[in-house]
Order: C-alpha cells, then sequence, then structure tokens
C-alpha cells in the first residue's frame, strides 16, 4: 500500500486557508497561473497596485516606444482569465501592511484578506534622481506602462534626449530615440554601458554599436543640477560640462518595495531575503521575482535578479512547490538577460566578475563571442545574435566543469564538442 505525501506546514496552510499573492506584475500573474496549472484548488487571491491587468515589462522599453500606430503590451492574461480560474484579482489596490500574526493582509482600501500562505511578487521601482531640478517637467523615468506612454507620446524627428544612465533602460530608450530620429546624448557615472551586468569587451561592442547610430557617450559622469532654460532642460555636471536637451529620460537603476516585508519584520537586505525555495524568515511567506534576494545554489549567495526570466521562473518555482504536497525543489537556474537595440538581439547567460578573465572568440563571417572565466570555470558568456551558440556555454556554466581560454578564443571548435568533451572527461 502506497502512503499519501505529507505536506509540508506551508503547504497543508496554503490548501487550508489560500495564497495570496501581492503584486500583479509577470512574477505574480505567472505565478497564480502555475498554482492552478499545478493543482492548486484552494483560494487564491492576487494583489495589484496597477489599474491593469499583469504583464511583462520588456516591451515597453523597446516595441511599445518604436510602433507609433499601436501598443505592443505583452498582457500576461486575456481579461476574463481570473473568472474562469477562480481567482480573485484585486487591481488599483496596495497591500499595506502584513499581520504574520493573524495571518491577513490589509489593502490600501482597508479591506483584510487572510492567507495560509503569502507570495510577494512586489518587483522594484525606479531609483529617483536626488539632485535639485531632478523633478522638472520633460523629466521622464521609464518602468511601467503609464511610464512607456508618457515617453512614447514625447519622442519625435528633431528632438534632442539627454539619457541619463547606460545600463538596459538606458540604452534601449536611446535606441529607440535614434529610431524616432531624435539626436541623443548618454551621460554615465561608470566608464562603459552596463558595466555591472556585462564584461568589458560587451560593453565596447555596445558602445560601437550605438556611436554608429549617431549616440554620443559621456562617461565618468553625474548629473549636479537641473534647470530650465526657456524650453529646454540644462544638466550641469561633476565634470563642470552643461548639457542642453529637449527632454531627459533617467535611467539609474531600481529599488526593491519591500517596505511591506521589512515593516512585518522580514529579513531584508538589498530585497527580501530568502532561501533556494523563495521562503523568508517567515515559514508561511515566500518572496520572488525583482523584489526577492534569494540564495543561489549554482553561485553559493544571495541574489538579486532583475531580469524577465526571474520574473517568472522564480515565481513558477515557488507556485509549483507550494501547489504540490512533499519536498520543495530548489530554484536553480543560470540568470539569463537580453536586449534588443537597433535590430541586434543581445543574450548574456552567468554572471560578470569583477576578477574574471576576459576571452573573446573572434568570428570573422559572423558576430563575436564574449567570455569570462573565474578559477577555470566559465562564468559569463554573451553575444549578439548567437542564441545558438550561447545556448550550450548556458550549460557549460551550469556544470561548473573547468575550461580553457585557448578551447574558448577558437571559433573552429563548437561550444557544443567543448561542452560534450569536458562532460565525458568528467565521467571518466
Amino acid at each position: 500500500m502506497v502512503s499519501a505525501i505529507a505536506p509540508t506546514p506551508a503547504q497543508e496552510a496554503a490548501l487550508r486557508d489560500g495564497i495570496v499573492v501581492v503584486g500583479a506584475g509577470q512574477a505574480g500573474g505567472r505565478a497564480v497561473e502555475a498554482l492552478r496549472g499545478s493543482g492548486f484548488a484552494g483560494a487564491l487571491t492576487l494583489v495589484g497596485k496597477e489599474p491593469y491587468l499583469p504583464y511583462e515589462r520588456p516591451s515597453l522599453s523597446k516595441e511599445m516606444l518604436l510602433n507609433t500606430d499601436s501598443e505592443t503590451v505583452a498582457w500576461v492574461h486575456s481579461p476574463g482569465y481570473f473568472d474562469q480560474q477562480g481567482i480573485k484579482f484585486h487591481a488599483g489596490c496596495s497591500a499595506v501592511r502584513i499581520d504574520r500574526d493573524a495571518r491577513h493582509v490589509v489593502l490600501s482600501d482597508g479591506q483584510k484578506i487572510a492567507y495560509g500562505t503569502l507570495l510577494l511578487t512586489t518587483g522594484r521601482r525606479v531609483r529617483r534622481l536626488a539632485v535639485p531640478g531632478a523633478d522638472l517637467p520633460g523629466c521622464l523615468y521609464l518602468r511601467d506602462l503609464n511610464d512607456s506612454r508618457a515617453l512614447r507620446a514625447r519622442l519625435r524627428p528633431g528632438l534632442h534626449v539627454l539619457v541619463l544612465g547606460a545600463g538596459f533602460i538606458g540604452l534601449e530608450v536611446a535606441a529607440a530615440a535614434i529610431k524616432r530620429g531624435c539626436a541623443v546624448t548618454v551621460l554615465e557615472a561608470a566608464d562603459a554601458p552596463i558595466a555591472r551586468a556585462a564584461s568589458p569587451a560587451v560593453g565596447i561592442a555596445l558602445r560601437k554599436l550605438h556611436e554608429e547610430h549617431g549616440v554620443q557617450f559621456h562617461f565618468n559622469v553625474r548629473p549636479k543640477q537641473l534647470r530650465k532654460r526657456g524650453e529646454a532642460i540644462i544638466v550641469s555636471a561633476s565634470t563642470g560640462e552643461n548639457f542642453e536637451a529637449d527632454l531627459v529620460v533617467i535611467g539609474i537603476g531600481a529599488e526593491p518595495n519591500s517596505e511591506l516585508a521589512a515593516e512585518a519584520g522580514l529579513a531584508v537586505d538589498g530585497g527580501i531575503l530568502t532561501d533556494a525555495f523563495g521562503c523568508t524568515n517567515d515559514p508561511f511567506i515566500f518572496a520572488a521575482g525583482d523584489v526577492a534576494r534569494q540564495y543561489s545554489p549554482l553561485f553559493h549567495r544571495h541574489l538579486v535578479l532583475e531580469s524577465w526570466q526571474n520574473a517568472q521562473n522564480a515565481a513558477i518555482a515557488v507556485a509549483r512547490n507550494l501547489a504540490r504536497a512533499g519536498a520543495m525543489t530548489p530554484h536553480v537556474e543560470v540568470p539569463w538577460f537580453w536586449s534588443d537595440q537597433y535590430g541586434k538581439n543581445l543574450q548574456i547567460y552567468g554572471l560578470v566578475h569583477s576578477e574574471g578573465e576576459e576571452v573573446v572568440r573572434r568570428h570573422p563571417n559572423a558576430s563575436d563571442l564574449y567570455f569570462q572565466i573565474y578559477q577555470g570555470r566559465l562564468v559569463f558568456a554573451a553575444g549578439f545574435g548567437a542564441a545558438r551558440e550561447l545556448r550550450p556555454a548556458r550549460d557549460l556554466i551550469a556544470s561548473g566543469t573547468e575550461v580553457s581560454a585557448a578551447e574558448l578564443a577558437d571559433a573552429g571548435l563548437p561550444i557544443g564538442d567543448i561542452l560534450r568533451r569536458l562532460k565525458a572527461r568528467k565521467v571518466a
């Protein structure tokens, strides 16, 4: 006779008293979908601050800004989905307090929603520029659907756009503005584009790509003050230079929406701290997506991963664990980031390391590939339009197998062959 698998306390509480998901972005939307798809039949509630159905964010800085005829919003679900699945959706409503003892969430409209298990997918918000004049009309940010609509409406041929920040958002905005006929200048505090997410060689390639399309860069520059001069905005920089623009787009990073968790006594450090299963220091509260700083068994440390992949897959992993009785499965995945600029698709696997050895695989008739090795192992791989070659590189990162710089640099040796040979050597 086969005995039934005993549920964990969190799984048991979820089935008995329901699950509440706070945060209705991509992570929250995919979490409730995965819960129902995995057979969870208990009460299920989704709470979202924005007055919209869950949507994905990547298109906001790409297709949305380029397509002037119609909006290209990537909605996670159709309008009737929540009713069909028996999910209570509170749109345009924030969670303002968690009562961990009573196990309920207090909403901004005064409602109290009981939970057996709580999942926080509250995401991040833009980091505001803290200098005089940063709130002037004509200074825009890009994080949500309303931001994208506002920026899309402002872009027009002949406009001079000043972008503060050369991260993914800043570069994608710059590319879209160029495509819309604008002149673009980018100011960046670091000495290269996307310095936190990519190796120096990738930064150089991105800079070259943008400069070929007319973007002007100024690195190691910080804005000190913004002021109006007629219809123009003047940005005074740390170098003593002044930059004039018709429109300023600020993209200097994002901050976790973790105040709700912190006020409830959950551990927070640059994000809500969780184990590899997404569980916080409260066994009945989980977190996933951009707001979480989750422990990675692959990298042996806590990580914040602001990416489409992590928002979706980490939330799905937590949802499946809560929906299925028995031992939970840790979320283990090689980080993946991507960006579309000027019709070129950049893909990045792994994490750049400050002490990593750079290796570039030069292709005479194709795009170059960029790698980093640390302590003999591949930790980072990137390329433009090279998805097929990068997939085995992803697996090579996951394997933790030692690899040489000479092998990675050899354009005549397919990455898949390196992976297969190293796996065979490891087995032997």
